[in-house]
C-alpha cells in the first residue's frame, strides 16, 4: 500500500532466487577482486607492510563493498546477478531506489553475508514474510520479481446447446465492459473454484447481468449457464460486426476501384488520340486534324498468332 493508498501487486522474490542471484554477484565480484589484488601487489612490492595493509583494506572496501552500492543504484536495483534471474530491489512503495538504500543494504550485506558467509540473510529471509533480509528491514526496501510467467488465456466455455440462440433478443448496450470481464473471468475459472463460492459469484453476476439488461433469464435456467449463454450472444454479436465491417471496407474499395477505371477509360475517349483514323480528334469523318491518315500496312499473308 503506497502512501496514495494505492495497492501494488507485486511478488517479492523467494530465498532460492535471491541466493542463486547473491551466489552470481558474489562470483563476479569476487573475481574482479582477486584481479585487482593480483595486480597491486605485483604494484606495491617495493612498499612496507602498513602501505600494502592499507592498499589493500582499500581495495577490500571499494570492490567488494563499493562496487554492488554502486551498481545498485545506478541500475536502480539490479545488479548482475538480479538481471540473471528476474529480479529488482524497489522502495517499499514500489518506487525505484536510491544511494542511501543502497547504502544499508550493502553495509549491512557484509555483516549478513560475507562476515556470515549468508547464514544471517538466510534465516532472515525464511523469517520474514516477504522474503526480506536485514539489509532490506533497515533500508526499507523489497526484492520482488520481474519477470513474472504469463497466464495463458482460457477459451470461455461454449453455453448449452439448448441456449444458443435464446439470447438473440437482448439488449446489451448498458452492460459495462467491467462487468464483461467479471463474467469472462468466472467463465474462465469457474473449474477452479469451490463449488458453493462459485455459485454465489455466479448468482451475484447474473443478478447484475439482469439489472443492466431488464430482462430475467428464462425458468429453470442456472446462472452460471445463463452468463454463458449471454456471453456467447456478445461475441456473436461482435463477431458479426466485425465481419460486416470488414465487408463494408472491401465493397467501398472495390467500388472506388471500378469508378476510377471508367473514368479515366472516358477521358481517353473524349480527348483522342490524334492521328488514328476513327477515333474522335484523329483523321476520321469527324476528324479536324492536318496530319495525314496512316495506310494500313499491306497484306503479306502472314497472320499474327491468337
Amino acid at each position: 500500500m503506497t502512501g496514495d493508498a494505492v495497492v501494488l501487486e507485486v511478488q517479492p522474490a523467494r530465498l532460492p532466487s535471491r541466493a542463486l542471484a547473491v551466489l552470481i554477484d558474489l562470483v563476479v565480484v569476487w573475481a574482479a577482486y582477486l584481479l585487482v589484488a593480483l595486480g597491486l601487489a605485483v604494484a606495491t612490492a617495493s612498499l612496507d607492510e602498513a602501505a600494502v595493509m592499507a592498499v589493500s583494506i582499500a581495495s577490500f572496501l571499494l570492490i567488494l563493498v563499493g562496487a554492488p552500492i554502486a551498481v545498485e543504484t545506478l541500475s536502480h536495483g539490479r545488479s548482475l546477478g538480479k538481471m540473471a534471474c528476474g529480479l529488482r530491489v524497489v522502495r517499499d512503495d514500489g518506487g525505484p531506489i536510491r544511494f542511501r538504500h543502497a547504502l544499508v543494504r550493502g553495509a549491512m550485506g557484509v555483516v549478513e553475508i560475507l562476515m556470515t558467509f549468508g547464514v544471517v540473510a538466510c534465516i532472515a529471509s525464511l523469517v520474514s514474510e516477504r522474503g526480506r533480509r536485514l539489509g532490506d528491514v533497515f533500508a526499507g526496501t523489497l526484492v520482488v520479481r520481474e519477470r513474472i510467467p504469463a497466464a495463458r488465456m482460457s477459451a470461455v466455455p461454449p453455453p448449452p446447446p439448448w441456449l444458443v440462440g435464446r439470447f438473440s433478443g437482448l439488449d446489451l448496450s448498458a452492460v459495462p465492459d467491467a462487468l464483461w470481464l467479471e463474467v469472462r473471468q468466472y467463465l474462465t475459472r469457474a473449474r477452479e473454484l469451490d463449488p458453493a463460492v462459485g455459485r454465489r459469484l455466479a448468482e451475484r453476476l447474473a443478478d447484475e447481468l439482469v439489472a443492466r439488461t431488464g430482462t430475467p433469464p428464462p425458468a429453470g435456467v442456472p446462472a452460471d449457464a445463463y452468463l454463458a449463454g449471454v456471453m456467447a450472444e456478445r461475441q456473436s454479436r461482435e463477431a458479426r460486426r466485425a465481419f460486416a465491417s470488414h465487408s463494408e471496407a472491401v465493397v467501398t474499395a472495390g467500388t472506388v476501384g471500378t469508378a476510377g477505371t471508367a473514368g479515366t477509360a472516358g477521358a481517353v475517349g473524349a480527348v483522342g488520340m490524334p492521328g488514328v483514323s476513327g477515333v474522335p480528334g484523329g483523321d476520321g469523318p469527324g476528324g479536324s486534324s492536318s496530319v495525314p491518315a496512316v495506310a494500313p500496312p499491306p497484306a503479306t499473308g502472314f497472320a499474327p498468332p491468337a
